[in-house]
């Protein structure tokens, strides 16, 4: 464990490293500021990160890489590119990211769950790949971004922004560190507008997502999500949020039958 620990980047900023136009970052410490909401979701990713996996695998009956294949193709990430993965959990799309950016481009994956950073370092042990070695495991702040202005060539969110406290604030982030021209791609579950999505989506967790979590003693855990759903965006007020961030275009598709959407951005 203490070699994955090592693997991983602690980022602090503080307003000493901040300057006009743009950010350094410096290692060392831990800088996350949270409010108690966003230090509970931060526990509760941390208690579900050995599992995580595996039970993304089982509950959507493997759609979830599709999903995410999707949504790093809309990126428009490219060899040489410079991108960043945005609430990388255990680092699914960081890993395809890194594929795509080759051993000439730059994968920066961030978390506020040193958990989730800590599988993902030892996934990417596991099945080690050369490209991989482009990607750096960030613990930091969705809100607080460590990184200079227009630094990305690319952004992705693989079911994060939904937990995030402060979602505009998140989404000027986003717009912040992107180059002008280029894309974030957003995934998540969606927040139909259609009565018979919004019930088959609430059927599924109820009758099938939260009896299979209990089954690892995450019963609690996987209840937040029917919560979390209900308060997020739809795909219209995603679509506004992006615009009125300053975003110059915003389109949001939906995927898997209505059940996932994925918002796409060009700053």
């Amino acid at each position: 464990m203490g070699t994955l620990a090592a693997a991983i980047s602690v980022v602090a900023v503080s307003p000493a490293s901040s300057h006009a136009g743009g950010r350094r970052h410096r290692r060392g410490s831990v800088a996350i500021r949270c409010s108690s909401a966003a230090n509970e979701r931060q526990a509760l990713f941390s208690r579900i990160a050995p599992v995580y996996d595996h039970l993304n695998d089982v509950l959507s009956l493997g759609q979830h890489r599709t999903w995410k294949r999707i949504c790093v193709s809309w990126s428009m990430a490219k060899r040489g590119d410079r991108v960043l993965d945005l609430c990388c959990g255990s680092g699914d799309l960081a890993f395809l990211l890194s594929q795509k950016v080759g051993l000439d481009g730059e994968v920066m994956a961030v978390d506020f769950s040193r958990q989730q950073l800590q599988t993902a370092a030892s996934r990417r042990d596991q099945r080690w790949n050369s490209c991989y070695k482009n990607i750096n495991w960030i613990e930091g702040d969705a809100l607080d971004l460590p990184f200079t202005d227009c630094y990305f060539d690319a952004v992705t969110v693989g079911y994060g922004l939904r937990n995030v406290v402060d979602k505009p604030k998140a989404m000027r982030e986003i717009f912040r560190v992107l180059k002008p021209g280029t894309r974030a791609s957003v995934l998540d579950f969606n927040k139909s507008s259609s009565f018979f999505t919004t019930s088959l989506q609430s059927w599924a967790i109820d009758n099938v997502v939260v009896p299979l979590a209990s089954g690892y003693g995450l019963t609690e855990e996987y209840k937040y999500l029917k919560s979390s759903i209900s308060q997020y965006l739809t795909g219209e007020e995603l679509e506004k949020l992006a615009k009125e961030v300053g975003f110059s275009s915003a389109k949001h598709y939906e995927l898997g039958g209505g059940l996932m959407g994925n918002l796409v951005t060009t700053r």
